[in-house]
């Protein structure tokens, strides 16, 4: 692995033909990142996030490797969209109210066969079937498990509010309640532990937080397992041909696929590494997916203005979700304006050794939304660009 000195002129060198705002993805390290994943899976395919990556390219570069197979969505007319290019096993990982995707969907034997659609609510059922005009086709579907940890009678909950669906017993009955419909088919079970996978627990300079997370997580994979296996037997015994069981995140590959009851993995942040997976014990990713901002003024000594950057991730609002000036190191946000609209003054010593023209590399808070930001990620190999391709936003996709 290179330095981080080494790998700025790389990225320098590189893209020295291009303008900048711009954004890469460095090859050798995305397909690092891709082994570690694998690995860290011990056997159990890993099915790819799409929202993490929103490159095409990418996606079929990745699913071409060992280890790899389907895609999780993130929107029904994505699903579509990916199914109507060929990728040919597609979860929806969240409920959809998209009544012309669903019409289309149940029209289409090629694409009924390759998207599996989300429910923890036999109303999401009812939807379905009003959007149908008339179509037939099976509707293959995923049923998921919340997995929130509940304290103190569920007074306190730690994890993200997704399904209602906790207790084996109500699995079960939604099951019964889909193969009781024509038309819908069970194929699958989607149980995501984000406060496990998605939550960093070596947090710098914060040892009393981060042991206290260490040991919320431990305590929420020990309770989910025993869940979640109580789940899985509990549907299987009204489908017992249940295709897969999907769970897991980058954060928590390892321990999630030690799970007998689990059969894949979902992971797509660990191939490009953004800021936010910097802070966690259980792996250590290459950063692969970068921007640059060039400089446009110097307003002083130890101070530097690049262009636009002010671009902020998704979820609670606070200084994790802004991007990170990465290379040169040393270069920080001022607190009075942090990571502007249309320009980013940056503060430290490395800003005097910066020219009018010169460009900064950032890392985006998170992996995919980078992308909803540039049309194209040009890919880097050593010292060179070597192909350039489009993001779902070049495609003239945005989803949402």
């Amino acid at each position: 692995m290179n330095s981080p000195a080494a790998d700025r002129a790389r990225y320098d060198r590189a893209t020295a033909h291009l303008d900048a705002p711009l954004a890469i993805v460095d090859l050798e390290a995305f397909d690092a990142n891709a082994d570690d994943l694998v690995r860290r899976a011990g056997g159990k395919p890993v099915r790819v996030a799409s929202k993490s990556v929103r490159c095409r390219a990418l996606l079929e570069r990745v699913l071409a490797r060992p280890g790899f197979a389907g895609i999780m969505s993130y929107t029904l007319a994505e699903s579509l969209w990916l199914a109507r290019s060929g990728f040919e096993d597609v979860l929806l990982a969240y409920p959809s109210a998209d009544r012309a995707g669903f019409a289309e969907l149940a029209n289409d034997a090629k694409l009924a066969a390759a998207v599996t659609v989300m429910v923890d609510d036999p109303a999401q059922l009812e939807l379905v079937d009003a959007a149908r005009d008339g179509g037939g086709e099976e509707i293959r579907v995923c049923l998921e498990l919340d997995t929130a940890l509940q304290l103190l009678g569920g007074r306190v909950r730690v994890g993200a509010r997704r399904s209602p669906l906790r207790e084996p017993a109500q699995l079960a009955a939604l099951a019964r309640a889909v193969a009781a419909r024509p038309g819908f088919r069970v194929v699958g079970l989607m149980a995501y532990e984000g406060h496990v996978a998605g939550v960093g627990d070596a947090l710098a300079g914060r040892p009393l937080r981060s042991r206290a997370i260490r040991l919320m997580q431990g305590a929420a994979r020990r309770e989910l397992a025993a869940r979640r296996a109580g789940v899985v037997a509990a549907v299987r015994e009204v489908v017992p041909d249940l295709e897969f069981v999907n769970g897991g995140g980058t954060g928590s590959v390892q321990q999630t696929a030690a799970e007998d009851a689990v059969t894949e993995i979902a992971a797509g942040s660990g191939l490009y590494v953004p800021r936010l997976f910097d802070n966690y014990t259980s792996f250590s990713g290459r950063p692969a997916a970068l921007f640059a901002q060039p400089v446009v003024r110097r307003p002083g000594v130890g101070v530097v203005t690049v262009l636009g950057g002010g671009y902020p991730a998704s979820g609670a609002a606070g200084p994790d979700r802004l991007p990170v000036p990465y290379l040169p190191q040393g270069l920080r946000y001022d607190p009075q304006e942090g990571a502007g609209e249309v320009q980013t003054p940056l503060l430290g010593s490395p800003a005097d050794d910066l020219l009018i023209g010169d460009r900064v590399w950032f890392r985006h808070a998170k992996a995919g939304e980078l992308c909803e930001r540039f049309d194209t990620l040009h890919l880097v190999e050593g010292d060179r660009v070597t192909d350039s391709a489009a993001t779902y936003r070049g495609e003239g996709r945005t989803f949402l």
